[in-house]
């Protein structure tokens, strides 16, 4: 538990100190490392529930398969 809290502290920082060096604003810093790992959460959560669809089971499988070799002609 320690190590995540700690990256989500590190992740917070990270945040904060990259928009604030694009954007030089505090208040748009600020407002970016508290509204992103909401965001994230809950693309998360349908990410997590689209991941056990058939049809993206399916779409995996299909990845996993190495590709057909190609007969040579003649």
């Amino acid at each position: 538990m320690a190590k995540t809290l700690s990256f989500g502290v590190l992740h917070l920082g990270t945040s904060f100190t990259v928009t604030y060096a694009l954007t030089g604003s505090i208040a748009v810093a600020g407002a970016v490392t508290f509204i992103e790992p909401v965001a994230n959460t809950v693309l998360h959560y349908f990410f997590d529930k689209y991941w056990d669809h058939p049809r993206a089971q399916a779409w995996r499988a299909r990845l996993g398969r190495p590709a057909r070799a190609v007969q040579p002609a003649g």
